[in-house]
């Protein structure tokens, strides 16, 4: 996508990013900083989180906050008390981008076990599917807020191997389309998802590990698409899914 977005076309804006501490998770909560939004970092390690912190605050963005949650462990109580901490803390939602995701290792159906599914499932639908409910009376509270999932190409089109990451995160599109149409007449709440394509990111390095890093685009080449969603000017925009780089 060419998109520019105008300067701080965030601003003031207040947006929870899951698995902010690498990859995608933490170039977005970068580039939405410096765009005037107040981020939220969510992930499972506190250190990688406030790598990203001090980044931000060293950039003289707006100051972030951190939230250390296990994607995998956490339960309904817990992203009710998380909206609530985000609320009396910031007073505000505005968005939330879902990219955190759990990924083993290419296998063949016949081989994974409970545990990895089980496992995947938490991490790539449940915890999204629980949190954004936990978060919803906010969102709906904003003037217009945004929700961005981000999905995997072997998701969208089902390939061998890719087990119950693909099925999972699979299943996490289909839930962000059903939840797009159930908030239809809520002009100021959007969902929708993106799948990245073939980038530089840690998920990437381990599903193809023979693979030349410097033969693939940097995470910044996506970031204009997520630019997009997240603000005003892709209001009315919902239910959709963008492919940022075509396979």
């Amino acid at each position: 996508m060419n998109y520019q977005a105008p300067a701080q076309h965030l601003k003031d804006r207040v947006i929870l990013i899951t698995g902010a501490g690498q990859g995608i998770g933490a170039t977005a909560a970068k580039a939405f900083a410096a765009q005037g939004a107040t981020v939220i970092l969510l992930g499972r390690k506190q250190s990688k989180l406030e790598e990203v912190y001090d980044e931000i605050e060293a950039a003289g963005h707006p100051q972030p906050a951190i939230f250390p949650v296990d994607l995998a462990k956490a339960n309904q109580a817990e992203f009710t008390a998380l909206a609530e901490a985000i609320y009396a803390q910031l007073g505000r939602l505005d968005g939330i981008l879902h990219n955190a995701a759990r990924f083993d290792n290419l296998s063949p159906l016949e081989i994974q076990n409970a545990e990895q599914f089980n496992g995947m499932l938490r991490v790539n639908l449940i915890a999204p599917f629980l949190l954004t409910k936990a978060c919803f009376p906010l969102l709906k509270r904003s003037p217009d807020a945004s929700v961005v999932f981000t999905s995997t190409t072997a998701a969208h089109h089902p390939a061998a191997f890719w087990g119950a990451h693909a099925i999972s995160k699979s299943a996490a599109e289909t839930m962000a389309k059903i939840w797009s149409e159930e908030i239809g007449l809520l002009p100021n709440l959007r969902m929708n998802t993106v799948i990245p394509g073939a980038i530089q990111t840690p998920q990437r390095k381990k599903s193809h590990p023979g693979e030349l890093a410097e033969n693939r685009p940097e995470i910044d080449a996506i970031m204009p698409l997520y630019l997009y969603l997240m603000g005003q000017d892709s209001a009315g925009v919902n239910g959709e899914i963008f492919e940022a780089l075509k396979p």
